[in-house]
């Protein structure tokens, strides 16, 4: 928790950066600028995490019903991938807000106020829960429904 935490701030950091030398830029005409930010904004919304959420509670259901061999593969290959990616979007986001904000637009607050957000925190709570799953085997199998639904509804419902 602690690693991810400190990962999560040290990439909202350098985004808040980045996005603050690319309206630096912008604002004295320099046509790059503009492009960076568009760039960073276009990443930086709530709708980039229904597919990762997807893909993350494909790979946990997968996780809770192999053998320990495989879920081990798929924990280090994809589970733990995904995740991190998760993170880093997670940061890139808020940093982008916050150089926003502090630039001077009040607006950017508005835009964390999404319900899409709780895809972020769903996957980002499964993440630090799926230690305790693999324990129970009345869990294991109640979470593999769970996660497979969660899979299906990220991928196939259309808000």
């Amino acid at each position: 928790m602690q690693r991810a935490a400190l990962s999560f701030a040290l990439l909202a950091v350098l985004t808040a950066l980045l996005v603050i030398a690319c309206l630096f830029l912008a604002q004295k005409g320099y046509p790059f600028g503009a492009v960076g930010l568009r760039r960073l904004d276009s990443i930086a919304s709530a709708p980039t995490f229904i597919p990762v959420a997807g893909l993350y509670f494909l790979t946990a259901a997968l996780l809770v019903i192999l053998p320990l061999r495989a879920a081990s593969f798929v924990l280090s290959h994809a589970t733990e991938v995904v995740f991190w990616a998760a993170i880093a979007l997670i940061a890139s986001i808020i940093g982008v807000v916050v150089a926003r904000f502090a630039w001077g637009q009040s607006g950017a607050l508005s835009s964390l106020v999404d319900w899409r957000f709780l895809y972020a925190a769903a996957l980002v709570g499964a993440h630090f829960a799926l230690d305790h799953l693999r324990k129970n085997v009345l869990l294991r199998s109640l979470f593999f429904a769970i996660f497979v639904a969660a899979c299906a509804f990220c991928l196939f419902w259309t808000p």
